[in-house]
């Protein structure tokens, strides 16, 4: 700003222009505009009850930094772009609203703990944000799964077919991953609850100031502990960063699932039109790129992570200046998943699932089996000895071309007597091996029985519903 002195200035000799530009992070750091203005408010205060300062300059100062705040969010008020900035835009904002007056609100503090404050105030909003976001997905998720508890689909690993399961599980499967990715926001927010300013540059201040006051009318929990630790700390950020790597890792998962699923090699759903996008040139495609932009996004994360945690493996404690470039990442994250989020809610909203397409990949791959081979177990038969019957059962099945419950007697005697000996028949098999009772038999504590995925959907709308109203 021509003819303004930095804060940190004395004298106006001025830095070569091309410095000035360089080390300039108003592009950035002007979105922190607002919570500079709170954080500001709640310290010029603290300075008058304090008695840093005389009351009547304290009341002059959160007045005109309240009248700042208002013009802020009505988009009247901008940081100045010769500022170097968006802490220096205030206080030289402040001088030319109140005079010298406007020169006292900097007592106590340091750009260092100034803006560790701003991140953290920032950061408090964005890990809300998220979290409000994953429960939107996870609302999402429960309404879906509700309508397909006994919609019967191979469950698969190593993307082969496995065991029967149905859609609801899986999907309440993505919600199981969803919910600890909101802990890890919660954990987060929970650990950057503490407020920094007061720490000023590296060791606090010799004035009195009342870091508890402050603390509280910005609503953190308590200051924090240790100055030199404060300005110099950016763990919010990276754990910020880290859940929301985790978090959209996961999406990738799910989103790559549904590109199979909605393939015509898997054909299990389609999406609906308002969530694909048509081919240029080929005039009978719908390509899944909601699902697949989400895929892509992952790797934008992951890079802010790294250049967070490798911004700092380097630096001794205490402020340096390349934590300036924290602000970049975690925005960059933030508005990422302020796109992600809604995306793949409304992705989960335009499924729409093929029950019949599920049911008829049931009906090869012998996803039975394990069923076979533990009724063995329950007559009686040692797991091994009935693992290898079961598997001498499904080859002669294969070689048939049917499937394990349309094998008769003399097919289970070739199976090394076992089922003989067990008493089991091939008339028993018909009933036991359909896909509806081998997963109402997985009725244990996490298991896809319908009786189960109810009592989980009931439990996952009340932890949405408790935390939405919070």
């Amino acid at each position: 700003m021509p003819g303004v002195l930095r804060l940190w200035e004395t004298s106006p000799s001025g830095l070569d222009p091309r410095v000035d530009a360089f080390l300039s992070s108003l592009s950035v750091d002007s979105r922190l505009l607002e919570v500079d203005l709170e954080g500001s408010t709640a310290h010029a205060a603290m300075l008058g009850s304090a008695g840093v300062i005389p009351a009547s300059w304290s009341g002059a100062l959160t007045s005109a930094l309240s009248s700042m705040l208002a013009d802020a969010r009505a988009g009247t008020l901008s940081p100045d772009v010769g500022a170097e900035d968006v802490h220096s835009f205030i206080e030289q904002e402040l001088t030319r609203r109140l005079g010298d007056t406007g020169k006292a609100v900097h007592a106590g503090r340091s750009r260092n703990d100034q803006v560790a404050l701003d991140v953290r105030l920032y950061l408090r909003t964005a890990f809300r944000e998220a979290r409000d976001g994953i429960l939107d997905v996870m609302g999402a998720l429960c309404d879906l799964a509700s309508a397909h508890v006994e919609t019967y689909m191979p469950a698969y690993t190593h993307m082969r077919r496995a065991q029967p399961s149905t859609l609801a599980f899986h999907l309440l499967a993505w919600c199981a991953a969803l919910e600890r990715d909101y802990g890890r926001f919660a954990d987060a927010a929970a650990r950057a609850d503490e407020c920094p300013l007061g720490s000023a540059a590296v060791a606090g201040s010799g004035l009195p100031l009342n870091r508890e006051a402050v603390a509280n009318a910005l609503g953190f929990k308590q200051p924090t502990r240790n100055a030199m630790d404060s300005t110099g700390d950016r763990d919010a950020c990276v754990e910020y960063a880290s859940a929301a790597a985790t978090l959209l890792m996961h999406l990738s998962r799910f989103c790559e699932e549904i590109i199979l699923w909605s393939g015509a090699e898997f054909g299990f759903m389609d999406i609906a039109d308002e969530c694909s996008t048509g081919s240029s040139i080929m005039p009978q495609k719908r390509n899944p790129d909601v699902a697949e932009l989400i895929r892509g996004k992952t790797g934008r994360v992951y890079g802010s992570l790294v250049a967070l945690l490798t911004l700092q493996k380097g630096l001794p404690l205490g402020y340096d200046r390349d934590l300036q470039e924290d602000k970049a990442a975690v925005f960059d994250v933030h508005d990422t998943l302020a796109g992600v989020l809604p995306a793949f809610t409304a992705l989960v909203e335009a499924l729409r699932p093929k029950p019949a397409a599920m049911a008829a990949a049931l009906e090869t791959g012998f996803a039975e089996a394990t069923d076979l081979a533990e009724l063995l177990v329950a007559k009686g038969v040692p797991f091994r000895d009935g693992y290898a019957a079961t598997k001498i059962a499904v080859s002669i099945a294969s070689a048939k071309g049917t499937s394990l419950a349309d094998l008769d007697d003399d097919d289970l005697a070739k199976a090394t007597g076992v089922f003989a000996k067990a008493g089991i028949k091939a008339a028993d098999l018909a009933e036991y091996l359909k896909p509806a009772a081998c997963v109402a038999r997985r009725s244990i504590t996490g298991g896809p029985a319908p009786v189960r995925v109810k009592e989980e959907l009931q439990r996952l709308r009340a932890f949405i519903n408790l935390h939405l109203s919070r």
